[in-house]
């Protein structure tokens, strides 16, 4: 049986934002629900995101969903189309945004859902539960871009190697299938403090999800749906997602940031204020769940000012 979901931080986050009686607070990242019901809790109302369709279906269980109106609206898309999901329920702002970004535990935790290489399953790593999958991937792509996903997203210093060592496994089918290849392609030492499958299995997955694009369009999405005084808090848990968040909160909050050679006049005004640095869980709570180890949270409160001209996205 696996471990209960125990969302991490979560003295913080609701810290950060500061739930009220009557707020409106977007959950990006519903999954079992552990922010969400501490906001409700607070008395907020939530609508929240979940492009997993086992998450929501938990989620309509909870009595919330039921009152009238309903205090806890569940979205089933992506948190990337917040700005969209929300005007359809007649929401042009919000209070706060929380966003935990990555594979969610009970996810990890499912072996048929073929996240994790501690448990035999099929090589899915889908979020959503459509679409092509880690499998579909790995046997179709060519030695290149796989190589270029490993090392971009996994930070594997040995992409090409492992590449290569896949293309020659193939076909792949189970999560340990891949393990088994990428740990030989590196030398694999039982003991050893870090599987080497670890930075593979990662990049493949937030490959397969466009998790970094996802996580930037919901940061742009962050800008436009806070009111004056709105609340973002965003956990992350790897470097490559605290860099994205990092630099967007010090771009939003930089008055003339990398313009400071131009006329004030010229310079953008901060949308965001009262940025955090990261904060980090503290031992004990590292020590009731260690997934909080390598978990960072940044928050800022939004200003009066408009939001920046948003990027231009591919359909």
């Amino acid at each position: 049986m696996s471990a209960p979901h125990v969302p991490v931080l979560l003295e913080e986050v609701v810290a950060a934002l500061a739930p009220q009686p009557g707020h409106v607070i977007v959950d990006a990242t519903f999954g079992a629900g552990g922010y969400t019901r501490a906001l409700l809790n607070a008395g907020a109302t939530v609508h929240a995101f979940d492009r997993d369709p086992d998450a929501i279906a938990a989620g309509r269980a909870w009595p919330e969903t039921a009152e009238n109106p309903p205090r806890l609206v569940l979205h089933a898309r992506r948190f990337s189309e917040m700005v969209n999901a929300l005007a359809e329920s007649g929401l042009a702002r919000v209070d706060g945004i929380v966003m935990d970004i990555g594979v969610s535990s009970m996810q990890l935790d499912q072996a048929g859902r073929g996240f994790a290489f501690s448990a035999e399953g099929p090589l899915d790593m889908r979020m959503s539960q459509d679409g092509p999958s880690a499998a579909d991937f790995l046997n179709q792509a060519d030695e290149g871009a796989i190589a270029d996903v490993l090392y971009t997203y996994g930070e594997e210093r040995q992409s090409r190697r492992v590449a290569r060592a896949i293309v020659a496994a193939r076909p792949l089918a189970t999560t340990g299938d891949l393990a088994r290849v990428v740990r030989k392609a590196l030398g694999y030492r039982p003991g050893a403090p870090k599987d080497p499958a670890t930075r593979s299995f990662q990049a493949i997955r937030i490959h397969v999800n466009a998790e970094l694009d996802e996580l930037n369009a919901a940061l742009s999405a962050s800008e436009v749906l806070l009111g004056e005084g709105g609340r973002l808090a965003v956990v992350s848990f790897h470097s490559l997602e605290d860099r994205i968040v990092k630099r967007f909160l010090r771009d939003a909050s930089a008055v003339q940031g990398g313009s400071r050679h131009l006329p004030q006049s010229e310079a953008p005004p901060a949308t965001f204020a009262r940025v955090s640095k990261g904060i980090r869980a503290s031992e004990a709570e590292v020590a009731r769940n260690p997934r909080a180890r390598s978990a960072t949270l940044r928050h800022a409160v939004r200003t009066a000012a408009p939001a920046r001209p948003q990027p231009l996205r591919a359909a």
